[in-house]
């Protein structure tokens, strides 16, 4: 059966699924102390981030995410690490942030987009410069939508068809 959900622009289908006592205790439990609205919303929340982990170990798709950062920016050269790095993915990053915290630290966060393998490469090689403290990727099955309204030459306005 498919309903049109509150609040939702796309259909959703109702599916029944069986579950051990223990697990479904528990499940209520997260549901309460997160907040979420139902147990549908807390299984469609975490089913989502399972789907999109696998799509992220697959690495063929197309994703959108960022690479969180906090570092020493004492470690001599390691802010100019970084840049390269972003300059070298340039068709990848689309963005960063950066803040000074206290104690020579700093946090960083770079937006990225493209192939998931590929995100995953500019992490590692993000995360394991010496200074990096931590690191982590976050990777979400969406795209930012295009960022020029110049397609093929041709000068278009914001939500005119091709």
């Amino acid at each position: 059966m498919t309903i049109l959900a509150p609040n939702r622009s796309q259909p959703v289908s109702r599916i029944s699924i069986s579950l051990p006592s223990g697990l479904l205790s528990d499940l209520d439990n997260m549901v309460r102390s997160r907040g979420f609205e139902s147990r549908s919303r807390a299984i469609s929340d975490m089913l989502h981030q399972f789907v999109v982990g696998h799509q992220q170990d697959i690495g063929d798709g197309v994703m959108v995410g960022i690479i969180a950062l906090f570092y020493n920016n004492s470690v001599s050269g390691l802010q100019r690490q970084l840049a390269d790095l972003q300059m070298r993915y340039i068709d990848e990053v689309i963005s960063s942030l950066h803040v000074h915290l206290m104690n020579n630290q700093t946090m960083e966060v770079v937006l990225v987009q493209g192939p998931a393998r590929k995100l995953q490469t500019i992490a590692d090689e993000m995360t394991s410069r010496r200074g990096v403290i931590s690191g982590k990727i976050h990777l979400v099955a969406s795209l930012i939508p295009q960022l020029h309204p110049f397609i093929d030459g041709i000068h278009q306005t914001r939500g005119s068809a091709s």
